[in-house]
């Protein structure tokens, strides 16, 4: 009887364990993303709305394609940062009907959509305009850390014969702008240098600004469903296994009667788990070591991707963020960048990986829960 109550109680504290780690991991650091509008942590862009605010220029914030393409007019800019959750045919219907349009960030295939350039390497300790575009004349010197190489016909500004912090394309009858903004626009960092003055001779030319803020929500991106390990296993497996589980559970207990009663040891030294998790915490934090931190969440959201997706735990990088994009039904490739990607080097980037970490999480989760229910 004695034996039967103890496997309860490691049973039952198993189940606390593994209650209390699910609800930790799926706690989100944020509601708002990098650049948004409304995002009052360092990443988001609340400051840059304000100050837009401040000079006059009436600003509508929609996370609907479809409310923000209504909304667009004859003297209007529209703003969005990389909206990877789109197709190529969806963005160009959002694009259609705006005459200025400013992306504040770009990922290697929207360069390419919009066919206005390419990355290029290296980076800018201060850069100044440089270019023949009139409104950033006086907005001075910028440190960017992206850089682009124009193609033929795009007017490359704040940068040099290595690449261009700002790419302007005004070949078509809409003017596109394409600008890293990341850190630049960010509430910690607009304040700096020349970046408010760069925000506001991009986003300040008209009475109005459209600011697009693209979520998984509005994704348009359909893709066909893959087989499933419910799907492809034989209808007598579930059974087979729970028979083994109750004989398997029946033959420890079984086998733990022979022995008696559990003898209680006390042991010369016992270090919780938890303490030296915090342990390390607190030395990572003192150290201000944030490429690290970034790895031990990227490599934890990794395993955790690749356990829910079906792949090994140990997966690489590349085969869990493809799997991903095909659970998400987004192009393979645009979580490269995120799971295998350069690592932050501040607090900033740091807190803004960690949130797009959890944001993919909760949309592959949410994905999965979709698809069971289909099935």
């Amino acid at each position: 009887m004695k034996t039967i109550i103890g496997w309860v109680i490691v049973v039952a504290l198993v189940l606390i364990v593994a209650f209390v780690a699910l609800r930790v991991s799926a706690t989100a650091p944020g509601d708002h993303r990098a650049l948004d509008p409304e995002g009052r942590d360092d990443a988001g862009a609340l400051a840059l709305a304000e100050v837009l605010r401040d000079q006059g220029v009436d600003i509508s914030i929609h996370r609907s394609r479809a409310e923000a393409r209504a909304a667009i007019d004859e003297d209007t800019t529209l703003v969005m940062a990389n909206p990877y959750t789109l197709t190529d045919d969806a963005l160009e219907t959002l694009l259609e009907p705006a005459d200025r349009i400013v992306f504040l960030s770009a990922s290697t295939h929207l360069l390419n959509t919009l066919d206005i350039g390419d990355n290029a390497s290296g980076s800018l300790s201060e850069a100044t305009a440089g270019c023949s575009v009139a409104e950033f004349a006086d907005v001075g010197t910028i440190r960017a850390d992206r850089l682009f190489s124009p193609a033929d016909g795009v007017t490359a500004c704040f940068g040099d014969a290595e690449g261009a912090a700002v790419l302007v394309d005004e070949r078509a009858s809409a003017r596109r702008t394409v600008v890293e903004g990341t850190r630049l626009f960010s509430n910690e960092y607009l304040a700096e240098d020349g970046n408010a003055a760069l925000a506001l001779a991009l986003l300040g030319q008209t009475d109005r600004v459209v600011w697009y803020v693209p979520t998984f929500a509005d994704s348009d991106i359909e893709a066909e469903s893959t087989p499933t390990l419910g799907s492809l296993t034989p209808p007598w497996v579930t059974p087979a296994i729970l028979l083994l589980i109750v004989a398997g559970i029946a033959t420890a207990i079984w086998r733990g009667q022979r022995f008696g009663p559990l003898v209680a040891e006390t042991l010369p030294v016992t270090v919780r788990a938890s303490e030296t998790m915090h342990g390390r915490a607190r030395l990572t934090a003192k150290a201000g070591d944030a490429p690290h931190a970034a790895q031990a969440l990227r490599d934890g959201a990794q395993r955790r991707l690749a356990r829910r997706l079906g792949l090994a735990v140990h997966g690489g990088a590349d085969e869990v963020a493809d799997a991903a994009s095909d659970r998400l039904r987004i192009p393979r490739g645009a979580l490269q960048a995120l799971l295998a990607g350069p690592l932050p080097a501040d607090d900033a980037g740091l807190i803004d990986l960690a949130r797009r970490l959890d944001e993919l999480e909760h949309a592959v989760d949410e994905s999965t829960r979709s698809t069971r229910g289909e099935e």
